[in-house]
């Protein structure tokens, strides 16, 4: 284990270490104050035991740099309002020459188990961030899929009360919310046994465990009130449902929330001053909504995906008649298609196919307030993630 003494005394180094009891495997490391900027990186993972004699403001300044260390601060006399400053601003532990032997040994020793356990949960950590399981910068958790079946096995066998929520901004801001800024504010006002997890660009799960609905909706209007932005959420409990299941009420509760206030200004303006429904504007209009969604997050999927479903080609069209994406692999072929026969209604096929006699399908029909932008880009993708489940595990 690294051990780095921090003094511009001398002495201090002499006088700390017959104190230490090193062992074969540790290492010490002595540097002045003015040294530790050049060589923060190098005490990560370290227990750093800062002299902080005639260096006060010092010990400070260095507990207020961005370091993954345990640290001790030595002193040499107990001031209180220095103690308390120095423990608050992140010190593990405050000792001074009247401090007994066996405590010192204690602190020591605990702060070494400390590092120890930093030292592995950095190594961990980077491993599931090359994995791409987990966020760079934060605590938020990558593949949801696996992450869902996981948990709900867990939850179903205690049979406890928890929730899902689905979490996004609207159409006009998802693009301008900063995701680091959202992802921690809500990291923070939650528990560390409830879980983040990223399913779009500003889209995510949240998992909230052994909470009800109504709580959950009150631990989301805490949430919202620290937020920038006006960001949305739809809850579903998770009792005796599957992932799949829970997925899509944990959406569709969001896009009701997000579609609550287009609906009265959409009636209205469909409706003439003489209270009767224009029905060829209505359709001029269903027709133009149609055309200024689809094509937009079709060409979006289309780029993501291009070139990284191995073995599948992906075809698209968009007419007036019908707008479609049809995915075809060697074992397998799916369409997803998305038709407006009448004057109100959005019908959008789902068809799989691995064989003529192995045919899957299902329609979801949607009003004109219910279809937009962010519930046609989650179905689409729900659409491509189960294909590639599909035809790996017919490939398998």
């Amino acid at each position: 284990m690294q051990i780095v003494l921090v003094s511009d005394d001398s002495d201090f180094f002499e006088y700390i270490a017959s104190k230490l009891l090193l062992r074969k495997n540790d290492e010490l490391f002595l540097l002045k104050f003015e040294e530790i900027p050049d060589n923060l990186y190098n005490t990560e993972g370290s227990v750093l035991i800062i002299n902080s004699e005639n260096s006060e403001e010092q010990t400070i300044e260095l507990l207020k740099l961005s370091f993954d260390a345990t640290v001790i601060v030595f002193a040499y006399n107990e001031y209180k309002d220095f103690k308390s400053k120095v423990l608050r601003a992140g010190a593990y532990s405050f000792v001074t020459p009247l401090t007994p032997e066996e405590e010192f040994q204690a602190v020591l020793i605990s702060a070494l188990r400390i590092s120890s356990l930093m030292k592995k949960n950095k190594m961990y950590r980077e491993i599931l961030e090359k994995k791409n399981l987990i966020k760079f910068t934060n605590e938020v958790l990558l593949d949801y899929n696996s992450i869902l079946d996981q948990e709900l096995e867990k939850i179903h066998e205690s049979a406890s009360t928890s929730v899902l929520a689905a979490i996004s901004p609207d159409d006009k801001t998802k693009f301008l919310v900063n995701p680091n800024q959202l992802e921690t504010i809500i990291l923070n006002n939650i528990r560390k046994s409830d879980i983040l997890m990223n399913y779009a660009v500003n889209k995510y799960f949240l998992l909230l465990y052994d909470t009800d609905l109504d709580d959950a909706k009150k631990i989301w209007a805490k949430i919202s009130s620290k937020l920038p932005s006006q960001v949305y959420a739809g809850f579903a409990r998770t009792f005796s449902k599957n992932r799949q299941q829970l997925v899509n009420e944990a959406l569709n509760k969001l896009h009701e929330a997000l579609n609550f206030e287009k609906i009265s200004s959409s009636m209205s303006e469909i409706t003439d001053k003489s209270g009767n429904s224009n029905f060829k504007l209505f359709r001029q209009e269903l027709n133009k909504k149609i055309e200024n969604i689809v094509l937009p997050v079709f060409y979006h999927i289309k780029q993501k995906y291009n070139d990284k479903l191995f073995g599948v080609s992906m075809e698209q069209e968009c007419s007036e008649q019908q707008s479609f994406i049809s995915l075809v692999s060697r074992n397998a072929n799916a369409q997803f298609k998305i038709t407006a026969p009448g004057f109100s209604n959005i019908n959008i096929d789902i068809t799989f196919a691995s064989s003529q006699d192995n045919i899957d399908a299902k329609r979801i029909t949607l009003t004109s307030e219910e279809f937009e932008e962010g519930l046609l880009e989650d179905l689409l993708e729900q659409f491509i993630q189960e294909f590639k489940k599909e035809t790996d595990n017919g490939a398998a």
